[in-house]
């Protein structure tokens, strides 16, 4: 594999502004005991030949080690604006490594993507950074601070150079051993649950193996709706009110709530992205005849694409793996009371008729530099709209196990009107920049009309949409668009969807959705709702600890119960679809994030606090969704969402 180091020559031939620190680490404190902890360094005392003035640079370099996996803040004092900061993702925990900053990523808002995560993520080598909302320019800097928010256990951060750099030196892990080893595990964090042989993986197989629950545990019918109740079947799902309360019609006509489960498929988040840059991280890859029996190589270039999630699968059933995996992943939805294959999961999952499933559309006009909307006054945009629809529902508007389609998800204009805009004007001409001129002149330019021209352009899309999609597949429902924020959303905007829509959807990571938002949606579009995503994880296994982070593995289970029991008490709450079956990368997916979130570990061994959590709170869902059973109370402790805390240090 081609090595990416750079000569001591390359550096200077790359512009670094460098020098050894004169005084050894710098140590940044993050202590338990403060809701956010941390500290400011003068820039100076680590590296004095950095000047005040970053203009001309394009990169902020960092060598450190820090003794945790959960996410940190860095941030830099200018004399423009204060205080400006990124959140950073290390994959190598206690090892020391060496992170490239883009400095765009201080001084400019992000650019168009078609969704939120395309938007902030931003995937290095070492770790991953997820982008800030501050701008300025990096004039007068004069120090650089570090801080976390609610630790677990008391961590520090060490750092022994920083230093600029005008063009990407790389990241560089500097650790003394490898860090993932065999099995995709870290080698760079312990916990009692660690493998160390295939021998221990076997007996844990084994004890899963001997777990004989069934549907039968939560009164499961065949397409997964309750028994309790049955009404009026057509062949395919359908919404219905009953007794003041929405609920899904499975295809037999029993009542149904949708408990899914996004990103179901085979790789259990063992793949490894960029292989070629990870020299020194990996302990063992697979050998050449299990990378040939597991299609681990690219048929065109010949090169190996890892997934130790793979490797592990075949270690446990052999050539017939994939076979084995996909009865393996039914049986556990049973288990567990999953009666739904959600979003991004396997077609080959959904095609054996065993689980109701959901299915992402794709295309339809949407443009990743329009932020995810489409340009509608194109003279090709109706036809691309229904030659999309026609190929993507061809093979899915008789099978009755579907339940139906999203039109996108997470929307990035959303709260972005303006800047679309602006960016749509400052673009190439195309329909969509002549219209939105002459919007804008004939309206008023201003943020309230630009905002009205985005919304207007997105209602041209949905009136377009739900017709043509009704025109190819009359069957199924139109499940919406996975909103990122419906509280961001205006009363007509909703209603409007609520014309649109069968089911109004959107995603909230949050301690549980929260009923004046439901009861304000509920009001506005007259619709079911389903929720498209919602997760929680630590870091006791030197993964990423997700949107919303837990203090220990026990505690997600608390987390997982609480969020669920309290939507579905709502009356309008249809579905829910927890993000994600298994763990992210470990090294990070395309954008990054390798977020311990899964139900499933890289070494194909479920989470059992979760997945018994899970069981507990589908045996009740039936009764809590009627109004017959109140919904768990237990909290998890110190629970933190991403948008974390208040701005404040060693408080």
């Amino acid at each position: 594999m081609k090595k990416f180091l750079l000569t001591l020559a390359g550096m200077v031939a790359s512009g670094l502004c460098m020098a050894a620190s004169e005084t050894g680490t710098h140590k940044v404190s993050f202590l338990s005991k403060y809701e956010v902890a941390g500290s400011k360094l003068a820039v100076k005392d680590i590296n004095p030949s950095v000047p005040r003035n970053w203009d001309g640079y394009g990169f902020l370099v960092l060598e450190y080690r820090i003794s945790t996996a959960q996410r940190f803040h860095v941030g830099l004092t200018t004399d423009h604006g204060g205080y400006n900061e990124l959140r950073i993702m290390c994959y190598v925990p206690g090892a020391w490594n060496r992170l490239a900053i883009p400095l765009r990523f201080f001084t400019q808002r992000p650019g168009a993507a078609v969704d939120m995560a395309a938007t902030y993520n931003r995937p290095r080598q070492t770790g991953w950074i997820n982008l800030g909302g501050h701008r300025c320019p990096l004039t007068g800097v004069d120090s650089i601070g570090f801080r976390m928010q609610r630790p677990i256990g008391d961590q520090e951060l060490e750092i022994r150079n920083l230093f600029l750099s005008r063009h990407d030196p790389g990241d560089l892990y500097m650790g003394s051993h490898p860090a993932v080893d065999e099995f995709g595990q870290s080698l760079l964090v312990d916990y009692p649950e660690k493998v160390s042989s295939l021998e221990e993986l076997r007996r844990a197989w084994q004890a899963e193996d001997a777990d004989t629950t069934s549907m039968a545990a939560y009164n499961y019918a065949r397409y997964g709706g309750y028994k309790q109740k049955r009404l009026k079947g057509t062949g395919f799902f359908r919404t219905q009110k009953v007794d003041g309360r929405w609920w899904l019609v499975d295809p037999d006509g029993f009542l149904f709530l949708s408990v899914g489960v996004d990103c179901i498929h085979p790789d259990n988040g063992g793949s490894v992205r960029n292989l070629g840059l990870r020299g020194g991280m990996l302990k063992e890859l697979p050998s050449m005849e299990v990378m040939e029996a597991t299609n681990m190589l690219d048929r065109r270039s010949g090169e190996p694409r890892v997934s130790f999630g793979i490797w592990n699968l075949y270690r446990r059933y052999g050539d017939c793996y994939r076979r084995e995996m996909y009865q393996n992943l039914v049986r556990r939805m049973e288990r567990w009371g999953i009666n739904t294959i959600a979003n991004w999961s396997s077609d080959e999952l959904k095609r054996m008729g065993k689980k109701a499933y959901l299915h992402q559309l794709y295309g339809l006009g949407i443009a990743s530099d329009l932020m995810g909307l489409a340009d509608v006054y194109d003279p090709q945009f109706k036809s691309q709209l229904h030659d999309d629809l026609m190929r993507q529902t061809e093979s899915y508007r008789d099978d009755p196990w579907l339940i139906g389609y999203f039109f996108g998800n997470e929307p990035a204009w959303q709260n972005r009107e303006e800047a679309l805009v602006q960016m749509i004007l400052d673009g190439s001409d195309r329909p969509i920049k002549n219209a939105a001129q002459n919007y804008l002149k004939e309206h008023g330019d201003d943020g309230k009309q630009r905002k009205a021209f985005v919304r207007e352009t997105f209602r041209l899309f949905l009136m377009q949409a739900v017709e043509a999609l009704r025109e190819h597949d009359p069957h199924h429902l139109n499940l919406g668009m996975r909103f990122g924020d419906p509280n961001g959303l205006d009363e007509d905007f909703l209603k409007m969807c609520g014309q649109a829509f069968d089911v109004f959807s959107f995603n909230c990571y949050a301690e549980a959705p929260s009923s004046t938002v439901l009861d304000r949606v509920q009001q506005l579009t007259d619709r079911p709702v389903m929720i498209g995503e919602y997760h929680f994880g630590t870091i006791d296994r030197g993964y990423g600890q997700s949107l919303w982070q837990t203090e220990n593995q026990r505690d997600r289970g608390v987390a997982y119960r609480y969020y669920t029991e309290q939507a579905y008490a709502h009356p309008s709450v249809v579905g829910t679809a927890y993000f994600q079956w298994s763990d992210q990368p470990l090294l990070g997916r395309m954008d990054g994030e390798n977020y311990n979130c899964g139900l499933v570990d890289v070494t194909d061994r479920p989470y059992r606090e979760q997945t018994e959590a899970m069981k507990e709170t589908a045996r009740r869902l039936y009764s809590i969704h009627s109004g017959k059973a109140e919904p768990v109370a237990q909290r998890a402790p110190r629970l933190l969402g991403h948008g974390g805390v208040k701005d404040r240090w060693n408080e």
